[in-house]
């Protein structure tokens, strides 16, 4: 995440009662491009959100010029269902429910995991699963995010 951009923006999006869940960087077609992703709790982030958003932050942006005068697109995002979770705070507001923790190599064999997330510390998280609980450590995990199903 931009620690310059985040500082710039953020006491904004926080007074207008959203928050920041990532920001991100990316070049497409020789374009900048910069992804300010928020989210609001409880209820989420619609469409109408966004653009007010991108309003109110736009001249913070162009104050800021986070590339030096050279041309960018700002975008104002949700992040989505299956949003990874990041924060102390996203993992506090998934406790009890199911999530997907992939990992970056296999731990008995298996190298993603569905459960009930129980608990999170800096150093393992707990899954509760149907053959009881699994304590993950941090450094193996890739991702956690909500698990999502259709249907």
């Amino acid at each position: 995440m931009n620690k310059a951009i985040f500082d710039a923006v953020n006491p904004k999006i926080v007074s207008l009662g959203y928050e920041i869940v990532d920001i991100e960087e990316r070049s497409e077609y020789g374009q900048k491009i910069i992804t300010v992703v928020v989210d609001k709790v409880p209820g989420g982030i619609s469409l109408d959100d966004c653009e007010t958003l991108h309003y109110a932050i736009e001249p913070l942006m162009d104050e800021l010029d986070p590339t030096c005068g050279k041309p960018y697109v700002l975008e104002v995002s949700s992040p989505g269902l299956d949003r990874p979770l990041k924060t102390a705070r996203d993992f506090e507001r998934n406790y009890g429910k199911e999530v997907e923790v992939r990992l970056y190599a296999p731990l008995k064999g298996v190298k993603s995991y569905e459960g009930i997330l129980v608990e999170r510390t800096e150093n393992y998280i707990v899954l509760s699963t149907e053959s009881g609980e699994n304590k993950i450590e941090s450094n193996r995990i890739a991702i956690v995010r909500p698990l999502v199903k259709f249907g």
